[in-house]
């Protein structure tokens, strides 16, 4: 056992990712044995799990080290410039084209290019992605001479490529290319053991860079935090510690404070957002409870959006519009009370007492469609709503057959 915690306490002062738990010690072996290599990785994980952590680890201990690290997150570039994003274009090669552009990937030459949520990439840009990673070359928007480039490609994506081949929308071609070496990041609630490591680390970074004084968590307060679901990962985690360690100075952090930075006593036990969902659930009952607390912790965010909006702003002008837009996005997501006040809601699709009866496809594809009717089917307005990328909503709208009724 002493070998084994002094192998895993090596790993993580090489490669910065902190953790004792089985499934990070895997994967921390992993990047050890492929870093040094050129051979292209697959990471695997939920958004916020930590998986550009793991593509900076396999970059700075490769020969490439030295050379550019180059982060993309395709599923934020629109679909119609994603090509001239990654390869470049030519003068003229468009309306708008005034000179030559070099792309991510010539700006990536002799080291490494991070593609992030590679599965929002469009089919026709997927076949240009393969031909770089079996040719090493390209094709710059607008010209008609190759490029050649020595790049590492490292991708990630949060969605089962597997599935997304099944059903089309990603190249088979492609995913077993990258799939050679798969490196999956688990997920928080997976490593739950981690999460005390994980919250000191963050508190004593952010005091010492925010010079506050930290006096540590109690016992209790890491059972919570060791309780919670932790949907956003360690991103979550890291925000939420931050924002204690800042408006909680000096003091040390209990069960208290931690149940009320996460609300966890303003719901009913059987609908709180914020513990975890029962084991003995069926999988389709888990995954409803799951988007259910997305839901719960998105009208949350978007109510202190609004409130962020509307109070001591020297001005108005341009605020009241979009606070209208937040207002519109609270009404088309569920109040954590409903249950409570209201067990008769106009549309019980969103009733957390009904979602026993729907699939979780039923549930999001509703929430869609209801978010769309809201916007009057303005797709901008709702993914941001949403938090969804508008590549996303637009699959989604032809995942589940939404149109717009005249």
């Amino acid at each position: 056992m002493y070998f084994e915690d002094k192998r895993t306490d090596t790993l993580q002062k090489k490669f910065g990712i902190l953790g004792k738990s089985a499934g990070v010690q895997s994967m921390l072996e992993t990047v050890e044995q492929v870093a040094p290599t050129d051979i292209s990785v697959l990471i695997a994980g939920e958004s916020g799990s930590g998986k550009e952590l793991v593509a900076l680890a396999l970059h700075k201990h490769s020969k490439r080290s030295h050379k550019p690290f180059i982060i993309v997150n395709c599923g934020a570039i629109p679909a119609g410039i994603i090509e001239s994003e990654l390869f470049g274009h030519k003068k003229g090669a468009f309306t708008g084209a005034q000179s030559d552009r070099k792309g991510y990937f010539q700006s990536a030459n002799g080291g490494t290019i991070f593609l992030d949520e590679i599965g929002e990439t469009p089919l026709e840009t997927q076949v240009k992605l393969l031909r770089v990673l079996e040719q090493g070359e390209f094709l710059p928007v607008g010209s008609s001479n190759s490029m050649k480039v020595d790049v590492r490609i490292v991708a990630a994506s949060n969605r089962n490529l597997e599935k997304e081949v099944d059903a089309g929308t990603f190249r088979k071609d492609l995913f077993y290319r990258l799939k050679a070496i798969t490196i999956t990041v688990p997920s928080l609630r997976d490593r739950k053991g981690d999460i005390p490591i994980l919250a000191n680390k963050f508190a004593h970074d952010c005091a010492i860079r925010n010079q506050i004084l930290f006096k540590g968590f109690s016992e209790g307060a890491y059972q919570i935090m060791s309780q919670h679901r932790w949907p956003g990962n360690i991103r979550e985690l890291k925000n939420f510690i931050e924002s204690m360690v800042i408006l909680e100075k000096g003091g040390v952090i209990k069960t208290d404070v931690i149940y009320r930075y996460l609300n966890a006593e303003s719901v009913p036990a059987e609908l709180n957002p914020l513990l975890p969902v029962k084991l003995d659930r069926n999988v389709d009952q888990a995954e409803r409870e799951l988007i259910l607390q997305q839901l719960f912790m998105l009208r949350r965010e978007i109510g202190e959006m609004k409130e962020i909006l509307t109070q001591g702003l020297p001005s108005r002008a341009g605020f009241d519009a979009a606070s209208d837009e937040y207002n519109q996005a609270l009404e088309v997501l569920p109040d954590e009370q409903d249950s409570e006040i209201n067990n008769d809601l106009a549309s019980p699709i969103l009733n957390p007492q009904m979602l026993g009866n729907l699939t979780a496809a039923q549930v999001e594809k509703e929430l869609i469609l209801r978010s769309l009717q809201r916007f009057n089917f303005n797709k901008r307005k709702t993914a941001k709503a949403l938090q969804m990328a508008e590549r996303t909503l637009y699959r989604k709208i032809k995942e589940y057959d939404i149109v717009k009724e005249i």
